[in-house]
């Protein structure tokens, strides 16, 4: 950063859908030095028409959104206005919220358990070329990258637009276990799976889990039990 860039404050846009935290994290950044919040949006599809019209130097991006969530508004302002950083500011730490983000091209990672300090520093590392990541985030890929997990291969030919991960949760829906048991098998929260299960039953026409277990029998996805399905 130049010396005239230092003190200069950062133009942010908020991205939350609930109202109440999104004027929340605003009335709290308008507190702070070195940062100016030029506006608010209420899903990602509003936040990417945002950084179009504004141009902000960051994006405080909620995951779990409306119409556009916040890996694919991720992607869209990376991709269309790489002018625009990106810091994640989420309820959720777990493996399915994260990765999907970082890789959308997001440079920050905090929990909404941060305080406005903490915003604020990421907000300057992102700008600074540098990444925005809380402490329990920094942990959590480093236990990752030493100890990281098998691939999960996709069938060769996933019917019906299925993802690997929707694949994997529908045989295990097969197998007979509940949601929980399914976000414990696979380390993630049951709100997640309950996401996989809504898109793979709107992908499919599934219209419950018993058809959902048919389903995975007739397309091969398992191996139907001795004696078949009835």
């Amino acid at each position: 950063m130049t010396e005239g860039a230092e003190t200069k404050p950062a133009r942010v846009v908020v991205a939350d859908d609930q109202t109440v935290v999104r004027e929340g994290i605003v009335m709290l950044l308008g507190l702070l030095p070195g940062v100016e919040v030029v506006g608010a949006a209420g899903d990602g599809e509003e936040a990417v028409e945002l950084v179009a019209e504004l141009a902000p130097d960051v994006v405080l991006m909620d995951l779990r959104m409306p119409r556009c969530d916040g890996v694919e508004a991720t992607r869209r302002i990376r991709a269309e206005y790489p002018g625009t950083q990106v810091v994640v500011l989420t309820t959720f730490a777990d493996d399915e919220s994260l990765f999907p983000a970082l890789k959308a091209g997001a440079r920050g990672y905090l929990t909404k358990d941060a305080g406005g300090d903490e915003i604020v520093r990421a907000v300057q590392s992102v700008l600074s070329g540098d990444a925005g990541l809380s402490p329990s985030i920094q942990r959590r890929l480093l236990e990752r990258l030493s100890d990281p997990e098998p691939p999960q291969p996709a069938p060769a030919e996933a019917p019906d637009g299925l993802t690997a991960r929707e694949v994997e949760v529908l045989a295990l829906i097969a197998d007979g276990l509940t949601n929980q048991e399914i976000a414990r098998e696979l380390h993630v929260s049951t709100a997640t799976v309950k996401t996989h299960i809504n898109n793979l039953f709107a992908k499919t026409g599934i219209k419950d889990r018993a058809q959902a277990v048919r389903y995975a029998y007739a397309k091969g996805l398992v191996r139907p039990p001795m004696g078949g399905v009835t």
